[in-house]
């Protein structure tokens, strides 16, 4: 029996972690085997550690995109596959990453030699900077470059998932449902909630809904999409603190959180998103900072008291990738004399994203 492959796209913050989390526990629940492919434009991945703490297995794509990548995607499935092959495999994509329907799902079906069987492609919609974007009003805090990438890929979706309705009004969800109508008909649109759970069975039906996908191939100004990116500093740092007095895991990682927040506000720059990672011995935790419109969130508790502990930040921004690192590297500096820690950072790297080049995009049947 071939594979399932699920791949889940949407915006950075839009909660696709969180999503593949409560798939995998899902599909594992049934006795079925499952593998996770990460992908991001560096290493040091939070959703690769996080889901590797969850105890799933897990291949990661780093350093670009699945579709600029797309032979270590098929040789991270190789492997995977290799010694316990899985009956799911779940792909999530770099955030700022659309046209994925013509450079990996079409490719997938084309080029690759695994018969796989292919999985409706759901996109998350992120409320928090989605309403603004949908409604065309200012203020979003990206410019319409990154605006294009968001809307962009809500088009290709054969799906469309209002994520984080726990946190939600009712006339928010009907407004953003209403506008994902209006503006991409002919689709479902399902309300969901992957860190409570509501709305997941409905999520879990449409996954499973028998047809022909991956066929909304889109026109793509890849100028924009590359200016688009190049909007948004990208950082990936990795420290070890400790202390001689234990201290609460998720008492820190959600300080750092508000912290960089905090600081990223006086610069006036916008997060994508924000994710602090903490893990010693068998204790993990993850805080998450998803806009300026919305606190930031201890997202998985550890209610762990620990004396050491290693720390992966991954920020997402609308700033220059330097001024970025320096903010970073001062917040640390200052929350481990808050906190009374010796800090030792062993890697931080800062960039913009460079342009997409695809590996291949098939955009017509073949």
């Amino acid at each position: 029996m071939n594979p399932r492959f699920i791949l889940l796209g949407g915006f950075l913050g839009a909660g696709k972690t969180t999503t593949v989390a409560r798939l995998a526990k899902h599909f594992t629940s049934q006795g079925l085997r499952v593998g996770i492919v990460t992908n991001d434009q560096t290493t040091d991945l939070v959703d690769t550690q996080s889901l590797r703490s969850q105890g799933f297995d897990v291949g990661e794509v780093a350093g670009a995109c699945f579709c600029c990548s797309f032979d270590e995607l098929t040789s991270t499935v190789d492997r995977l596959a290799h010694f316990n092959p899985p009956d799911v495999i779940i792909a999530e994509p770099v955030g700022s990453c659309t046209d994925l329907v013509a450079t990996v799902i079409r490719p997938l079906n084309a080029v690759y030699e695994r018969p796989m069987e292919m999985a409706p492609y759901g996109v998350l919609l992120k409320p928090s900077h989605g309403l603004k974007i949908l409604r065309n009003e200012p203020g979003t805090g990206f410019s319409p470059k990154a605006a294009y990438i968001f809307t962009k890929q809500l088009e290709e979706a054969d799906f469309m998932v209002i994520n984080r309705i726990d946190e939600l009004s009712s006339e928010v969800v009907s407004e953003l449902e209403m506008r994902l109508k209006d503006q991409f008909p002919g689709r479902p649109i399902l309300k969901m909630s992957a860190k409570s759970g509501l709305g997941f069975d409905g999520f879990i039906k449409q996954l499973s809904t028998p047809g022909n996908y991956g066929r909304r191939v889109l026109e793509m100004d890849y100028d924009l999409y590359a200016e688009g990116e190049a909007e948004l500093g990208w950082l990936n740092s990795q420290s070890h603190v400790e202390s001689t007095t234990p201290f609460s895991l998720d008492a820190m990682l959600l300080r750092i959180a508000e912290r960089l927040s905090e600081t990223l506000a006086e610069a006036e720059a916008e997060t994508a998103h924000l994710k602090v990672i903490g893990l010693w011995d068998s204790h993990y935790a993850v805080a998450n900072h998803v806009s300026s419109f919305t606190k930031p969130e201890l997202s998985l508790p550890s209610h762990a008291t620990v004396s050491q502990a290693e720390i992966v930040v991954n920020a997402r921004v609308a700033i220059d990738p330097v001024e970025l690192e320096t903010i970073v590297r001062a917040d640390l500096d200052a929350l481990s004399t808050e906190f009374g820690l010796r800090l030792r950072i062993s890697t931080m790297q800062s960039f913009r994203p460079g342009r997409p080049v695809p590996t291949h995009r098939i955009p017509a049947d073949v």
